[in-house]
């Protein structure tokens, strides 16, 4: 049973671990000596098991020493039990007197104890009452074979006899053999005297004491080797039964685990060693002082004992030793094998992601610049490739070590080796592959690009050639030469075959390449034939005499004042922007070569635009590429798990705050712009449609914009890090993040450079229009984004922003501010130099800050901007012109009982903010107007007497004049004081009081809203000269020159009375509602004399510098707002912006103002030449 209990072990442990390997023969038998040795330990003890547990149980009974074993032997070896003399044996409990005799007759040997036992009862100093009972109770208590029973009955004469004589009577009572002996000479007849003791008048040295002492000391030495056998055998089944973990954490924990305990079994053992080595030599001490001595049988007995279990715990020990070092090389080995299968995994997952990334690069490419970026992205990729390969083979042939180490896993770790070595094999095929066929695709591209070229210099080469020197036999001749020496070339630089190039370049060829080689094929074909038809007919040119030259008379250049200056100014920008552009006006000069020169100059064109648009293709490709490396190469690894402890506390969950919504820009990028942009590569002069139709997708970088300064900062703070240079270190990137961040910024603002090159050179084209309007759509989106940056600077602003309308312009102005107090101006003296604040021109009301410079580094120095005061647009008028100052203009509210005079840095920046307030002020009133125009025009009647005043437009008027306009106002006021308040709800009446003639007020707003606009229009002009075009679309203002039709001093002034005192005031005609049509058209068309309101320097060769108040004659309209003028006071001739004139003589003395042909002069007002005023208020006028 014990040998099936052994094996069980072992045996459950292999059906129970179904994950763990499975035990060797060798381990198991290993694992059955050492079971086999622990149950030996088990066995072998000094007792039975029926018997007390040791001496130290029944230590107090044994110190009453009423029986002893003195370990002597009868003659046939049966072992001695002496009960020495002892009164009180009759008080002793039977449980005393059992458990000593138990416990005595367990100590000798099996052996022995078969023979059966000897027992001396020692009663001579006693009587036979005495004897009798004991006798009695040894018959009924003693638990083993009873030989024989010797007594030595009591000396006394009388108990003697008593004793003889009683004996035989009652011996049947006793039960065993009794004999009865008188002294201890009778005694040593049965007994050799050197197996009994002194007092019985042996030999024999017994002290009781001393017994006792080595009785405790063997049994403590055999409970200890029992026990320890006990946790061995334990032990061992537990490291037999263990389930290899499935993780390297859990093995290593096992190891440790398993270890230390193998360490505490040591221990034990030694302990038990020790322990026993010690016992021996106590046992042996007796023979070492005294070699004569003699041991007695149980003496000798023990001593064997001892010996015996020293051998055991000997054998034990190495039996264990040897199965631990096999189930640690085991835990050790399932280590190993847990790292290795931890590495494969790891190392698996990064193959198959390279795996994954080489498959995802494209063999062939688009263009050379494309195949080159991919090459050193696969070069590149390939470098951290081969790192990963030579660490897949170092764990491969890790592998191979553990299975030349026998290991038990042989079956797992050689399938995994061979996978290492099978797809390492498989990335270096597969790079070896991408790299030969991207090494074709760039040989083919450069190809390609190198024919394309040919055929370009070539058109270049061909464009170049004067024609004058053409003319003659030896130019002609040159130029053949030149032609024919390029021509030899061609075989250097050209496609030979198109059939031998597919055929070479098969394996990378794909529709968009076959396309490619058709239209470089294409092109080469049409440069040959220009070539032979420019061979043709410089060779008719070579070839012909020349002829003598007939002198003509110049015809003189009539210069019509019905033409339109458009073209003139066409040709002169259009001859600035190239060489090649001169040269073709060159030749449309000549009237032989016309035809060809303009075919040669829309190719030479065609040829600047395509390499525009390859530098927009190739750009906007690299653009793509950057913003895929930095999401993936620094905002992906931010949420790594590997790389989380490199990154700093300060950019935990700030990953939007550095990067903005860049992942927002590469996929519309990538997905959208990239595509669309893609689709024109044939067509440049058409890309303006695919901004258009993209625009408010572009409008996704005002919001990178305005993240800009909070990353800014965020990244100075975190640049130091290690994330980011680790990051910057994979990537391999010479510069840091800071500059890829910066890239979208850039981006933006490189689309409107690209798309002014194109414009320059689509002149005349389909799409001129569509980039121009383009141009303008971007210029506006980088105008927004400055804007927005600086409006999300403003601080101390308790309202929303975002409910004021959209930002329109803002700048910084010189405010000075005036207060009315009753019929009097009051200058607010409390300032004598002007407040410096920043103007912001929102939709609905107009922001007064100041401006704060900060301190610090980036956008940190940004300045920032203090709310200080905001006007309600619904609220104000402009006065146009200040103080006779043309970079001064007024805002006013609450009739002009507040004033702000605002100075502009230039007059031209002054002109925009004038026009754009005009323009929101127009809406305003347009807004209204739309809702009350039918019911207006039904209440409004026709002034009597309009048709028939006719007021001279002389700029010097006298008294009698002025006082007959004031008349006139004020019967035209009261004519229509009633119909105001038809248009106003009875809330708006007492609102509108803001003069101290009120009707006259309100007539005044009534007119100004329902007369003053009826015809106004979107110009198309600017107030710009052609040069300054680029500021035309900062802002869309409204370049309508200073006044609107129909206006008066009285219709826009809510203070004409007060002002016309002043200032000469407006004088109107006529009413406009009550003009006649044909009129209007006659006024349209009608040249006149006007007067200059502002100065202007020349800022091109054909326009004109005037001064305020010069007086200029209209010549003709141009197109843009300009017009030509004759200076009355120079007579010089030259271009002027019509926005600088104001009305002063008309050749029709029914009309009172010049409105342009193409609608940028809407006005009609006529002033004197110091009127600098014009007012406009809608502070009463709501829909």
């Amino acid at each position: 049973m014990e040998t099936e209990d052994v094996q069980e072990g072992p045996v459950k442990a292999q059906t129970r671990e179904e994950r763990s390997a499975c035990i060797s023969v060798e381990e198991m038998e290993s694992y059955y000596r050492y079971a086999h040795c622990c149950k030996l330990l088990q066995n072998d003890i000094l007792q039975k098991e029926d018997g007390p547990l040791c001496a130290a149980e029944i230590g107090s009974e044994l110190q009453k020493q009423f029986a002893i074993l003195p370990g002597g032997r009868g003659m046939n070896g049966s072992p001695i039990i002496v009960l020495p003399e002892f009164p009180a044996f009759g008080e002793v409990g039977e449980e005393e007197v059992q458990n000593v005799l138990r416990y005595l007759t367990s100590i000798p040997s099996a052996t022995a104890s078969g023979l059966g036992f000897i027992l001396i009862v020692d009663r001579r100093l006693d009587r036979w009452a005495a004897v009798r009972a004991t006798l009695l109770r040894i018959a009924g208590l003693f638990p083993g074979n009873l030989h024989l029973v010797l007594v030595l009955r009591p000396a006394t004469l009388f108990q003697r006899a008593l004793s003889d004589f009683l004996f035989k009577f009652n011996k049947d009572e006793f039960k065993m053999k009794v004999v009865m002996l008188s002294s201890v000479t009778e005694l040593h007849a049965y007994i050799d005297p050197g197996q009994l003791t002194t007092d019985l008048g042996g030999t024999q040295d017994y002290h009781h004491e001393s017994w006792i002492s080595h009785r405790t000391a063997i049994e403590a030495f055999a409970l200890m080797v029992k026990t320890t056998a006990q946790t061995l055998q334990a032990f061992g089944t537990e490291l037999a039964e263990t389930e290899l973990p499935n993780d390297d954490e859990a093995t290593t924990n096992l190891l440790h685990t398993h270890t230390q305990k193998k360490d505490k079994m040591t221990e034990d053992l030694q302990v038990a060693l020790s322990q026993g080595k010690q016992l021996l030599a106590y046992i042996n001490e007796p023979l070492d002082t005294d070699p004569e001595y003699s041991m007695t049988q149980d003496e000798m007995e023990n001593l064997a004992t001892i010996q015996r279990l020293l051998g055991q715990l000997d054998e034990t020990e190495a039996a264990f030793d040897d199965f631990w070092e096999r189930h640690s090389t085991k835990l050790e080995q399932c280590l190993q094998l847990r790292h290795f299968e931890k590495h494969f995994r790891e190392v698996r997952g990064q193959l198959d992601t390279t795996l994954e990334r080489l498959s995802g690069f494209s063999e062939v490419s688009i263009s050379p610049a494309h195949a080159e970026y991919i090459l050193r992205e696969l070069s590149s990729h390939e470098g951290k490739a081969c790192d990963l390969l030579d660490l897949a083979l170092s764990l491969a042939s890790e592998g191979d070590r553990l299975i030349e180490n026998c290991h038990y896993a042989e079956d797992s770790i050689r399938p995994k080796c061979g996978e290492l070595r099978g797809v390492c094999e498989e990335i270096s095929s597969t790079l070896r592959s991408k790299k030969s066929l991207l090494l074709r695709a760039l040989e083919l591209h450069q190809a390609l690009e190198k024919a394309s070229r040919w055929c370009e210099d070539g058109i270049f080469l061909v464009a170049n050639q004067p024609v004058d020197r053409c003319q003659s036999q030896d130019g002609a001749e040159a130029a053949l030469q030149e032609l024919e020496r390029y021509l030899d070339t061609a075989s250097l630089h050209t496609l030979s075959d198109r059939s031998t190039i597919c055929c070479q370049f098969e394996a990378v060829l794909n529709p968009q390449l076959l396309d490619q080689i058709d239209k470089v094929f294409q092109k080469q074909t049409s440069v040959r034939e220009t070539f032979e038809k420019r061979r043709v007919s410089l060779k008719k040119l070579a070839a012909k005499q020349t002829r003598p030259v007939q002198p003509v008379a110049p015809r003189p250049e009539v210069k019509s004042p019905l033409s339109s200056p458009s073209q003139e100014r066409k040709e002169r920008r259009h001859s600035a922007d190239s060489l090649l552009c001169r040269k073709v006006e060159s030749q449309l000069a000549n009237g032989n070569t016309r035809h060809a020169s303009l075919s040669e100059e829309e190719e030479n064109l065609a040829v600047l635009r395509r390499h525009v648009m390859n530098e927009l293709l190739e750009t906007e490709r690299a653009y793509v590429e950057e913003l895929l490396c930095v999401l993936e190469g620094y905002a992906a690894e931010m949420d790594n798990p590997a790389m989380a402890h490199l990154i700093p506390i300060t950019l935990h969950s700030k990953k939007d705050i550095l990067f903005g919504n860049m992942p927002e820009i590469y996929q519309f990028h990538k997905r959208t712009f990239l595509k669309d942009l893609e689709a024109f590569t044939d067509c440049p002069e058409l890309v303006g449609r695919c901004f258009l139709e993209r625009m408010k997708d572009l409008q996704i970088y005002e919001a990178y914009c305005q993240n800009k300064p909070r990353s800014e900062i965020l990244w100075r703070q975190c640049s130091d890090c290690a994330f980011f240079q680790e990051c910057q270190k994979k990537l391999e990137h010479k510069l840091g993040l800071d500059s890829y961040l910066l890239k979208p910024v850039q981006r933006i603002t490189k689309y409107q450079l690209l798309l002014k090159e194109l414009l320059k050179y689509s002149k005349g084209c389909d799409g001129c229009e569509d980039l121009q309007e383009a141009l303008s759509s971007i210029l506006g989106i980088l105008k927004a984004v400055n804007d927005s940056m600086h409006l999300i600077a403003i601080t101390g602003y308790e309202g929303n922003l975002s409910e004021l309308g959209r930002l329109l312009m803002q700048g910084s102005f010189s405010v000075w501010t005036e207060h009315k107090k009753g019929h009097a101006k009051v200058k607010d003296l409390a300032r004598f130099k002007p407040m410096q604040r920043h103007l912001f021109l929102h939709e609905k009301a107009l922001l007064f800050c100041k401006r704060r410079e900060e301190n610090g580094e980036g956008y940190e120095k940004a300045p920032s901007y203090s709310f200080k005061h905001s006007l309600s647009m619904s609220a104000v008028g402009i006065t146009e012109n200040a103080k006779g100052d043309n970079k001064k203009f007024e805002i006013w509210c609450n009739s002009r009982e507040e004033v702000f005079i605002v100075q502009a840095p230039t007059p031209e920046i002054k002109t925009l903010w004038v026009n754009e307030i005009r323009k929101v002020l127009t809406q305003q009133l347009k807004a209204c107007r739309d809702a009350s125009q039918q019911k207006s025009f039904d209440s409004v009647s026709p002034s009597p007497t309009s048709n028939n005043t006719s007021i001279p437009l002389s700029p010097f008027r006298s008294s009698n004049q002025k006082n007959q306009k004031k008349q006139e106002e004020r019967k035209a006021e009261s004519s229509l004081a009633s119909d105001f308040n038809s248009c106003s709800s009875p809330k708006h009446k007492d609102d509108a009081v803001t003069s101290p003639t009120t009707d006259r007020s309100s007539v005044a707003k009534k007119r100004f809203t329902l007369q003053g606009f009826s015809n106004l229009k979107s110009p198309k002009g600017s107030a710009l000269s052609p040069e300054h075009n680029s500021k035309r679309h900062l802002v869309k203002s409204d370049p309508t020159p200073f006044g609107f039709k129909g206006w008066s001093k009285a219709s826009l002034s809510v203070d004409s009375v007060d002002a016309s005192e002043e200032n000469d005031g407006y004088s109107s005609g006529e009413d406009p509602m009550n003009s006649d049509t044909e009129d209007e058209v006659a006024r349209k068309l009608a040249p006149g004399k006007y007067t200059v309101v502002a100065d202007c320097e020349k800022a091109g060769p054909q326009e004109l510098s005037v001064k305020s108040g010069d007086v200029v004659q209209l010549i003709r309209e141009g197109e843009e707002g300009q017009w030509f003028v004759k200076n009355l006071r120079s007579s010089n001739e030259g271009w002027v912006a019509a926005a600088n004139l104001l009305s002063l003589i008309s050749e029709s003395k029914s009309s009172q103002s010049l409105s342009s042909s193409d609608g940028s002069v809407s006005g009609n007002l006529s002033t004197s030449s110091s009127c600098s005023e014009t007012y406009t208020s809608f502070s009463d006028i709501k829909p």
